[in-house]
């Protein structure tokens, strides 16, 4: 059942509270060192110095005063930073202390707020086998909450199945120019067809090339082994397809954590082969420590 007005603001209010708090200076000088502006602009002429690049000398200038200067550039700072959040009905589940779309919105709310203090834009598409929200990127601590609102929102009456290509052909229309693209999803699509599956692949190599792409993959422990409690009722939340399962038995429970194993492995290795940043969330632990984790391997592979 959907949140009411009421509930939703107290959700929105409480996960602005935590955010604010976790938003420090280290976070912030983290991201700031961590990704690129959209090229170089100039900066100013200054005399040449010993060492400089004589390609940067500025020719008409050193004409002009008989002495040699050099053109200094600076890089553009200001980024647009997308958030494409998956809102299928897989994204309802949480066995812990939240769900994976009340994650989804805390993470969300950390990096815009983070994005939001460095001067970038935020923006927003929220898609399950469709595009249910677009919010184009704006400056500001309002569009941020905004941002928060609809991802709860849309995370808590969350269904259908979950249509990754439809999103990223969503964001070649509305997006031209390089962006930072947070990709946040669970990554379980089980309805979808072994080529459907390399399609999302082939176009999030290519939405990489021409993005700064960082997939966050949400996840709850209980997707990873399924515990000891007898006959079960079990529905696929985005097909809507019942099945009845015996948890008592050793073999079922190893085959539902191989397979949940080989799922989550098939994605690492597809990460890693592609070049993708990943930053892996649970529900039943603090996220911050992970962020930071993300923004330092990054700077690490910027220096």
């Amino acid at each position: 059942m959907a949140l009411d007005i009421k509930e939703l603001m107290a959700k929105v209010g409480r996960i602005r509270v935590l955010t604010d708090r976790l938003v420090d200076d280290e976070l912030s000088g983290n991201y700031h060192s961590t990704f690129k502006g959209q090229g170089v602009e100039f900066d100013e002429v200054r005399p040449y110095e010993i060492g400089d690049d004589v390609r940067s000398i500025d020719w008409n200038v050193t004409a002009r005063t008989g002495v040699p200067y050099i053109k200094r550039f600076s890089e553009e700072r200001e980024l647009t930073i997308l958030f494409l959040v998956d809102v299928s009905g897989s994204q309802s589940y949480g066995s812990s202390e939240r769900t994976k779309a009340e994650l989804a919105a805390e993470v969300t709310s950390l990096l815009a707020l983070t994005a939001i203090r460095n001067q970038d834009k935020v923006g927003l598409i929220l898609f399950s086998d469709k595009i249910v929200k677009y919010i184009p990127p704006r400056k500001g601590r309002d569009s941020v909450m905004r941002l928060v609102r609809e991802v709860l929102a849309a995370g808590d009456g969350a269904e259908g199945g979950t249509d990754v290509a439809g999103a990223i052909r969503f964001l070649d229309g509305v997006r031209k120019r390089r962006a930072v693209v947070f990709l946040v999803s669970d990554f379980i699509f089980p309805n979808v067809s072994a080529d459907s599956r390399e399609t999302v692949e082939r176009m999030m190599r290519a939405m990489a090339r021409r993005h700064d792409l960082v997939a966050v993959k949400v996840s709850d422990p209980a997707e990873c082994a399924i515990p000891d409690v007898g006959l079960v009722e079990l529905e696929d939340p985005e097909s809507g397809e019942v099945v009845f399962v015996d948890t008592s038995s050793a073999d079922v429970r190893r085959e539902f954590a191989a397979a949940a194993a080989e799922e989550a492995g098939g994605w690492e290795r597809f990460f890693r082969r592609s070049g993708i940043d990943v930053l892996g969330l649970s529900t039943d632990r603090p996220y911050v420590d992970d962020v930071r984790s993300l923004f330092k391997r990054r700077a690490r592979k910027r220096r």
